[in-house]
């Protein structure tokens, strides 16, 4: 047993270094996770790029860490429902478990939690924070839910993406039998939407993206997207003409936006829902000054809702889709990486890296080479 980790260490923006952490100690209340797999979502790529500022400080990115329990102290292991051997995925937010937030049940609220997966800084002992490391610190307070260890990992660390789906658009967005959904955005999450909605019950559902984008709609089609619009190709007119078409001229109930950094989509799920719809916004725009026409919300009676994370209600339900092996999964996950290929994974996401389209892309640190698909 090594008494050392390798992890890849943000220290500014478009630079990872790769440093050695000693191994944590742990005692009855904590315990020790070997990383298997770290999904990389879209939030990774602006911060990477310095867009979103998650920390000043050095920090080990990665926030959807899923991994084998190698250590587990006495106390840990009863409170959480584990032992080693067991495979788990975590959630970002680790909460104070004790406030009136957390004991009410919105923990992802809490006011008083001090660190979280992917975004603590390494100076905060014992540094293994993140997901883009042989190994992650469990903390006390950490959330984890069990995941079958039979599943292949590229399935098992689409919980994340799969669990925002479930969250933002039937928990926030409320789509269920019979209903419409317009996703404004076909990256991973907005692909898993499609599947959380189609698994919920959803009539018609409708995926906005750009000609960049064809590969991932063409993807949405498989996964159940009843309609796909290439909103830039020539002769676009607009999108919320177009879901007004497809709709009989009602709208759909529910849009979820899940762009990032873009503007537009905002006005766009606004206008294309009908009176009384709902509108869930999901996509980081990097804290920039969005223009707003709050009018179209008050006179049309619109719902809006913010996004933040995925909860465990949202994770349970994600887990229990990709244990029951019904939704082709595998059409979702495109690349893999080795830990020491943590910079050019983020930038093949971001399609920074070649012509080489990307959906799901996730570091594996135990892999010696990356770049599969």
């Amino acid at each position: 047993m090594s008494g050392t980790v390798r992890a890849a260490v943000q220290v500014a923006p478009r630079t990872i270094e790769m440093r050695e952490f000693r191994r944590p100690r742990i005692g009855p209340d904590d315990g020790l996770l070997r990383v298997e797999a770290n999904g990389i979502c879209g939030s990774d790529i602006e911060i990477y790029h310095g867009n979103i500022v998650m920390n000043p400080r050095p920090f080990v990115p990665g926030h959807e860490p899923v991994g084998i329990v190698e250590e587990v102290g006495e106390r840990a292991a009863e409170r959480w429902g584990v032992e080693p051997g067991d495979r788990v995925a975590l959630e970002v937010v680790v909460p104070c478990r004790s406030c009136a937030d957390c004991l009410t049940g919105a923990y992802q609220a809490c006011r008083f939690r001090k660190f979280g997966h992917g975004v603590t800084g390494i100076d905060v002992a014992p540094s293994l924070w993140g997901g883009f490391a042989e190994h992650l610190y469990l903390s006390p307070n950490t959330v984890m839910h069990r995941i079958d260890p039979a599943l292949p990992i590229e399935i098992a660390a689409l919980y994340n993406p799969l669990g925002a789906g479930v969250r933002w658009a039937v928990q926030l967005g409320g789509v269920g039998l019979g209903d419409s959904l317009l996703v404004l955005g076909p990256g991973q999450r907005g692909l898993a939407a499609v599947i959380a909605a189609k698994a919920a019950g959803a009539g018609t559902v409708i995926v906005t993206g750009l000609s960049s984008d064809r590969h991932k709609l063409a993807v949405a089609r498989e996964l159940g997207a009843d309609h796909t619009l290439v909103v830039d190709e020539e002769g676009f007119g607009s999108v919320a003409d177009a879901v007004r078409d497809l709709t009989g001229g009602a709208g759909v109930d529910v849009a979820v936006d899940l762009t990032p950094m873009a503007a537009l989509p905002i006005t766009d799920a606004l206008q294309s829902v009908r009176h009384g719809g709902r509108v869930v916004l999901a996509g980081l725009k990097g804290n920039r000054e969005i223009p707003l026409v709050t009018d179209l919300i008050i006179n049309r009676a619109i719902t809006v809702k913010g996004a933040f994370g995925v909860d465990a209600a949202a994770n349970r339900r994600a887990i229990q889709i990709l244990e029951s092996g019904t939704v082709p999964l595998e059409k979702l996950h495109t690349h893999t990486f080795g830990l020491d290929e943590v910079g050019l994974a983020i930038e093949t996401l971001a399609a920074d890296a070649g012509d080489d389209p990307a959906i799901h892309v996730s570091v594996h640190p135990g892999s010696a080479t990356g770049g599969s698909r």
